[in-house]
């Protein structure tokens, strides 16, 4: 091993690679911890500004209707400490939201733009740098590991020296993968260690990390067994590369999304806002029938006066909702069940396994986003059960009262 060692400081182009795969590695990990640090400095910006919003309504209103109106409650998923590694849904998917006693429907499907960039091709993250990168590097370290010895006439001498040509060839693929292995973990190591991320995770991590690069460098090892040239090899390991980390992703991406079809989100804000813009014109008995359904104890204070009172608005926000509950949860059930069947799918994907896992790990997949959404409707649903007592019952407003309100705190 202390001659390959040797010779592999002799080969410019294996130095170049593993020198490669080293500040990738360092730029991807220092990017995701970037990314994370910008989020949770977002994150506290945005709930001291919203602290100060709150402190102003307050001041400036002196009505339970009024206050639950104008009052926006930040809500929002902090990123996890393996999130670094693979930002995974936090780029498409939302993970802040203000929300206010409103329609809930219509708040928790409006996002921020998503950049295009992103959506293609995905963040360049450690996941991304594994999956996608790392194969090419250890195709670009081993594809001629046996033909190069032949070309340069070498190779009969070096298997004879050896006692065995399998083993001498073993030998050199296991210190260049080993070495790439290093470079790559290297970085996620520091990154996990200022980040705090737990050891079993990193652990879980660099055993994918090795066993990925073992399998490729196994593909690798018997394409080269055929003899073809250097060129013919890294061809033919190319066009493999392009199928296994390109072509099969996106046809498990297609394949999920035509079996499990879901409703648009779009049609789920329009659902919701015609019921509430509908209830307007529709008798009230229209509207608080269906709200009593849900609220039985606020039956004793339906009745109203002619004219506009906040119980009968807040009652048709909620029926607004309760008319878009079939396509939303239908489309809550239909993203869970596509994310299940693309984590049963990349099984026949070693590029979509690896990015499916390091996602599970850094709490970043579409499961972590579905959970964050049944957070948000439960504290809305703490929301409205604080304030439908006081806007029913016609109870005086009290601004000691408010201390009670729920506050969102993230799980």
């Amino acid at each position: 091993m202390t001659n390959e060692l040797k010779f592999l400081f002799r080969d410019k182009a294996a130095l170049l690679w593993l020198g490669l795969a080293f500040v990738l590695s360092v730029a991807a990990v220092s990017l995701g911890l970037r990314e994370v640090s910008l989020q949770k400095a977002q994150i506290t910006e945005l709930v001291a500004l919203d602290k100060v919003e709150q402190d102003v309504i307050l001041a400036e209103h002196s009505d339970w209707g009024s206050v639950a109106y104008y009052t926006y409650h930040m809500t929002y998923d902090p990123p996890s400490d393996f999130a670094f590694a693979a930002m995974g849904q936090r780029d498409s998917l939302p993970w802040k939201h203000r929300i206010r006693m409103l329609a809930l429907e219509g708040q928790i499907h409006e996002s921020d733009a998503v950049n295009p960039d992103f959506a293609l091709v995905g963040r360049f993250d450690f996941a991304f740098l594994l999956s996608l990168l790392a194969p090419l590097l250890v195709i670009l370290l081993l594809y001629d590991i046996r033909s190069g010895e032949k070309t340069a006439g070498r190779m009969e001498l070096l298997e004879a020296s050896a006692g065995s040509g399998q083993k001498l060839w073993t030998r050199r693929a296991i210190l260049r993968v080993g070495l790439l292995a290093l470079a790559i973990l290297v970085p996620l190591w520091i990154g996990g260690f200022v980040t705090g991320s737990a050891l079993i995770t990193l652990i879980k991590a660099s055993l994918l990390t090795m066993g990925y690069l073992a399998f490729w460098s196994v593909l690798c090892l018997w394409i080269a067994r055929a003899k073809y040239t250097g060129a013919r090899n890294l061809t033919v390991l190319t066009g493999l590369w392009l199928i296994i980390c390109a072509v099969l992703p996106a046809l498990i991406t297609e394949v999920t999304t035509r079996a499990v079809p879901v409703p648009d989100g779009g049609d789920i804000i329009m659902t919701q806002r015609e019921a509430v813009n509908d209830a307007w014109d529709l008798p009230k008995e229209d509207t608080f029938e269906p709200f009593v359904e849900r609220h039985p104890d606020m039956a004793p204070y339906t009745e109203m006066g002619g004219g506009f009172e906040w119980k009968w608005y807040y009652a048709f926000q909620q029926v607004g909702d309760q008319t878009a509950e079939p396509l939303s949860q239908a489309y809550t059930d239909g993203r869970k069940r596509r994310g299940e069947l693309a984590g049963r799918l990349s099984l026949i994907s070693p590029a979509g396994f690896v990015q499916n896992r390091m996602e599970v790990w850094a709490d970043t997949h579409s499961g972590a986003a579905l959970d964050y959404e049944a957070h948000i409707r439960s504290f809305h649903g703490s929301l409205r059960e604080y304030y439908y007592p006081r806007l029913f019952d016609g109870r005086d407003y009290d601004v000691q009262e408010v201390s009670a309100r729920p506050i969102y705190k993230p799980e």
